[in-house]
């Protein structure tokens, strides 16, 4: 291995949208160029909080992969492969479980924290409690030196790390204990002005047109207080500005939207109608590849079929260096 090994992976939980583009696939976009990157839909771990109705996630796992495609992922530059068509996964997390303190799963932020906010749903489960113990194995198995994730995963990156800790100085040194590469994640509001959200009904995905996208775009909310064309706003509170400062250049941010903002200079519609003319040039080609990439029923088929040979070999020697260490 010439280069740092990079692993991430996404739930199949419906199409992605504006705010994965951003917060996570341009990232991986360029992590590609430079490290070994192993990107895999994480089906399995969706099944931690969907698990009553598991209807749409293989439908899901192709809609995810398109949109990595369309976004500018690479299958000759990374590995793209799904969770459950690799058992060795599930192997190296019950190898785990067998020494893993129940502690460390109970003390993990997000378990407490979804526990309180996710209120329709049983989630007093092995697996939810155990999730973050298979992403343990997810990322060991590759030993990715690198895991990219937003701060408030960095808990989950270190309990891998204590994993690995304690299973090398248990039986032999093995495992890599990966380092979390921070990545920050850019506010992207919805139609609404919540986070955008697919549950929220809110989200600009990277499937939409051009024709779908301003269609959104033109309804959104902006600055509560600016009620008539008239009244000067105030952008920091305006959820179009938000998006401004993705797609428009600082210089016209500068120049053009805040003075015209605050000032009443420009009206809303004309805001919305700036941003348009910088993200439509954006987003217009990620849903024409996507576009593209549907018609035709093996582009997905073959990314993974080629990607899971690839990520089988490497998650093999793993688990078979783990088996022989502990004597199985």
């Amino acid at each position: 291995m010439t280069r740092k090994r990079v692993l991430s992976g996404m739930r199949p939980t419906g199409r992605l949208h504006m705010g994965h583009l951003f917060g996570a696939l341009d990232n991986w976009r360029k992590l590609q160029e430079t490290y070994d990157c192993f990107f895999f839909v994480a089906d399995w771990h969706a099944l931690t909080t969907d698990y009553a109705d598991p209807s749409k996630v293989k439908e899901f796992t192709v809609e995810v992969v398109l949109d990595w495609l369309a976004a500018g992922l690479d299958p000759q530059k990374a590995t793209f492969f799904v969770q459950s068509r690799l058992p060795e996964h599930a192997e190296l997390h019950l190898l785990f479980s067998m020494f893993t303190p129940l502690a460390w799963l109970e003390r993990v932020p997000t378990y407490k924290e979804q526990r309180e906010q996710i209120t329709d749903k049983d989630l007093s489960t092995y697996g939810f409690l155990g999730y973050p113990l298979l992403q343990a194995a997810d990322i060991l198995i590759y030993k990715a030196h690198y895991v990219p994730v937003g701060v408030d995963q960095v808990p989950h990156v270190e309990l891998t790390r204590e994993v690995a800790r304690r299973f090398n100085f248990l039986y032999r040194q093995i495992l890599v204990e990966p380092e979390a590469l921070l990545t920050e994640f850019p506010k992207i509001p919805g139609t609404d002005g919540r986070k955008m959200s697919k549950s929220y009904e809110n989200a600009i995905f990277l499937s939409d047109t051009p024709e779908a996208v301003t269609a959104k775009i033109k309804p959104m909310i902006t600055d509560p207080a600016r009620k008539r064309r008239s009244d000067p706003g105030n952008p920091e509170v305006c959820p179009v500005y938000d998006l401004h400062k993705v797609f428009t250049p600082q210089s016209e941010r500068e120049s053009v939207i805040v003075p015209g903002c605050t000032s009443a200079g420009i009206g809303c519609l004309d805001c919305k109608q700036i941003l348009l003319k910088h993200a439509l040039p954006v987003l217009g080609p990620v849903s024409e590849r996507r576009a593209k990439l549907a018609q035709d029923p093996d582009a997905v088929r073959t990314v993974l079929e080629d990607g899971t040979a690839r990520a089988q070999k490497v998650a093999r020697e793993t688990l078979d260096a783990v088996k022989s260490a502990m004597q199985i």
